[in-house]
């Protein structure tokens, strides 16, 4: 049936089924033995039928013997094998260009797993993560001739790929791989063999992808046919700056992500017990099971790009409230059906079970158990977590953002109101990525609760919940933030009814929940104290702004007392371009008063350094600011001022802050908040074309640099590149002494007419973002 379409293929397996049924009646058996190449006696008659019933699988091959139909019985023939490839056939196969093999360097001491750090992994296959290349090798039926043969990969993953939704992949073959996109480039080349170096974006989508090779030529196309043992696992990747989990210190990569065994805390405030979990990331038979947890969230795979989402399933699939995730939570004592949540010391015979058993819940767990499972599988999929536990633990049914108990008008407790709760201890997850669908600073923790206590959405799952949006009482910001807030920085309110059924506050207990918050140490097994991270020291004026600032959007909003008056206005400005690198950092902080009285408040101000995707790295300066303005005074500016040497070893790239104020009114307690983001400018490299831009005519062009800093750069960096003028190259100009100029003169010809741009950049580790262009015009020649 070769050459023919899908219908001749039809119709010839049809006949070939005929045949075989009238080869059985004339009791010659198989006409051809593929052993020996010749025919069994009487075969020859049914050689000459075949040819007749299905003429297209018995063409005749040049040279070989012609097999038309005769009346007269004659000796036994020899005819050729069909399988036997003709002269035309071997040229063929030499013309045509086809892969024999793929060999995907998945050794777990090889390079593509120790640089992705997935060595650690027990399975055998490639793990790789998303935005960082990694190699494979084709074996091919012929050398690969770049000028006229074609070649691309292609990855599919999900039930149904689509191009569209980038569960199907097509991978070009580039000359220059740019690692910010699907591409591919051949590295070494030997005969047959070519070696190719491939390259994710940062965002691809993580899961089990099933790898094609399509090959091309003049003489058409071909496809591997897929093999299961060439799939490939794309995870996520906290080494890489432009995924959302990057995470750039490496000791808390190696605890958050690297580390399969930790710690849970227990017990009550005063009396901290602990227990060591083996989390077993890396055991063999993890990473599918996680992977089937996905799969089975019926939460289509084209949303596994984004962090944030798969963290949110992750939180729904590990209880199995309403989609019978990994475990069924238990509190009732009775174990009897089950393994007892404190028997359980590790995820991963949970996991195990889970996987094996298609889906079933695992019986049973409780808060401690539903966060050492998150943690394993957070940090098998590529996501920094942590188990973190909560003291005096609030539970909040109402969105209320307070804890409250109710009495009657005798003081007895009314128990049927009463259904919020205070835990001894919960357990949830801290996990690490940026958050770029929230504003500036949110980054960074991010609180997820897969314990099934509330519905979000409709789904039990909890987060991720922006740890410092908890902290500052911002619970507008999704997701869930006000469940988290209420936890851990609730005040625990008493009401009483009064004769008219309506109830009155009595008492408010400020520092009732929220106490001791506890992970384990980075690289240590002591207990590190989180709290200061989730909220403001007690009783400081920030917590008491960051409780009344969250309760206006709970369901009670006049739980605390509104501000008499709101008439004092604050804006932070900068003038012109903003702060330079390399000098004091000068921010003006307005205020204005509108009333007719006069107004006194402390502001409280602390500046961040923070990353361009939001996450922030930490605090460098707080202070306190008191302000008196008096009545109608139309503005009142602060000088805000942040010295040099204060900020000159914390920055990281982009030289992003986050200012942050907050304060409160005297007179009105009227609740003073806002937050400015800036960057340091840094100086622009000037670039000077000297003489006339012409094809083919060598040309220059200076460029001049002046160090702003009042130290001395190290080991630095020029690159200049223009397309149609130079291709990239690197300068080493050594060491510039502070406030020094540097000047060097770069000789290069134009090969291109027409308007073209010249474009260098500096690079150092004391300063980053330096650049500059020149518009040149060349003529032809």
């Amino acid at each position: 049936n070769y050459g023919v379409g899908r219908r001749g293929r039809n119709r010839c397996s049809t006949r070939m089924k005929s045949w075989a049924v009238k080869v059985k009646k004339c009791g010659f058996g198989v006409s051809h033995c593929q052993a020996s190449g010749k025919e069994h006696a009487g075969g020859g008659g049914c050689w000459r039928w075949l040819q007749k019933m299905c003429p297209c699988c018995c063409r005749k091959q040049s040279g070989s013997l012609d097999m038309t139909d005769t009346t007269k019985p004659g000796p036994v023939e020899e005819v050729p094998m069909l399988d036997k490839p003709s002269a035309e056939a071997s040229k063929l196969e030499e013309l045509t260009l086809t892969v024999r093999s793929v060999d995907l360097l998945k050794s777990k001491t090889g390079v593509n797993r120790r640089e992705h750090h997935t060595d650690c992994y027990h399975d055998d296959e490639l793990i790789v993560r998303r935005g960082q290349p990694f190699q494979i090798a084709l074996e091919l039926s012929r050398p690969f001739k770049h000028s006229t043969d074609k070649l691309h990969l292609e990855l599919k993953t999900g039930k149904l790929p689509q191009v569209s939704k980038g569960t199907h992949v097509i991978i070009p073959l580039v000359d220059e791989l740019e690692n910010v996109c699907w591409q591919s480039q051949i590295t070494e080349q030997s005969g047959n063999r070519v070696q190719l170096l491939v390259s994710s974006p940062p965002n691809a989508l993580i899961g089990r992808y099933q790898l094609t090779v399509t090959t091309g030529c003049a003489k058409g196309e071909a496809t591997s046919t897929h093999d299961p043992a060439s799939d490939i696992y794309m995870l996520f990747n906290p080494w890489c700056e432009g995924d959302t989990v990057f995470m750039d210190n490496e000791d808390e990569r190696m605890e958050y992500v690297l580390n399969d065994t930790g710690r849970i805390y227990y017990g009550t405030e005063k009396q901290i017990g602990v227990r060591t979990w083996n989390f077993g990331q890396f055991s063999e038979g993890i990473l599918q099971a996680c992977l089937f947890i996905l799969e089975k969230s019926k939460v289509q795979p084209f949303g596994f790009g984004d962090s944030v989402n798969v963290v949110r399933v992750v939180s729904a699939m590990i209880n199995s409230l309403d989609d019978r995730g990994v475990l069924e939570g238990n509190w009732s004592g009775d174990y009897e059906e089950g393994t007892s949540p404190t028997a359980w010391s590790g995820s991963v015979d949970i996991l195990k079970k889970y996987y094996a058993e298609g889906g079933t819940p695992v019986k049973y767990g409780q808060c401690w158990v539903f966060s050492g499972v998150t943690t394993t599988v957070l940090r098998c999929l590529g996501i920094a977590c942590r188990s973190v536990t909560n003291f005096q633990s609030a539970h909040d049914t109402d969105v209320s953002l307070t804890t409250d108990v109710y009495f009657d008008e005798n003081m007895e407790p009314l128990d049927r109101l009463n259904t919020d709760s205070v835990w001894n201890f919960h357990v949830w997850n801290d996990c690490w990525m940026a958050r770029p669908d929230l504003p500036p600073g949110m980054g960074g923790w991010q609180a997820v609760d897969s314990t099934p206590q509330e519905t979000s959405q409709g789904t039990f799952c909890c987060g991720p919940a922006s740890v410092n949006a908890i902290r500052t009482g911002q619970v507008y910001l999704k997701h869930d933030t006000p469940f988290v807030f209420a936890e851990v920085n609730s005040d625990k309110i008493y009401w009483q009814r009064n004769l008219d059924s309506t109830f009155s506050q009595i008492y408010i207990e400020k520092k009732a929940v929220g106490h001791c918050i506890s992970t384990k140490a980075v690289g240590s097994d002591e207990r590190m104290d989180i709290t200061d991270l989730y909220k403001y020291p007690e009783d400081t004026e920030e917590e008491r702004i960051a409780v009344e600032t969250a309760s206006r959007y709970g369901s009670r909003p006049e739980t605390y007392s509104s501000p008499a008056a709101e008439d004092v206005q604050i804006e932070v400005v900068m003038e012109g371009e903003g702060p330079r690198m390399g000098a004091d950092a000068q921010l003006k902080i307005v205020l204005r008063n509108q009333s007719r009285h006069p107004r006194r408040a402390t502001l409280h101000s602390q500046v961040a350094v923070m990353y361009y995707t939001g996450v922030l790295k930490g605090t460098i300066k707080r202070e306190k600011l008191p302000v008196e303005l008096m009545p109608s005074e139309g503005e009142k500016t602060i000088e805000w001022v942040l010295p040099y040497d204060q900020y000159q070893d914390q920055l990281v790239d982009q030289a992003a802050l986050m200012l942050t104020l907050s304060g409160r009114v005297s007179e009105t307690q009227q609740v003073l908040a806002t937050q400015h983001n800036f960057r340091l400018r840094t100086p622009d490299l000037t670039i000077t074309p000297v003489g006339e831009a012409v094809v083919g005519k060598e040309m220059a062009a200076k460029i001049s640099f002046t160090n702003p800093l009042p130290r001395t750069l190290k080991s630095v960096l020029f690159r200049v590149e223009g397309l149609g003028l130079q291709n990239v190259r690197e300068i080493a100009v050594g060491d510039v002494g502070s406030h020094c100029s540097v000047t060097l003169t770069e000789h290069f010809v134009p090969t291109l007419p027409g308007p073209r741009k010249l474009v260098a950049s500096l690079d150092c580790r004391q300063l980053t973002q330096v650049h500059g262009v020149a518009d040149i015009l060349v003529k032809e020649k």
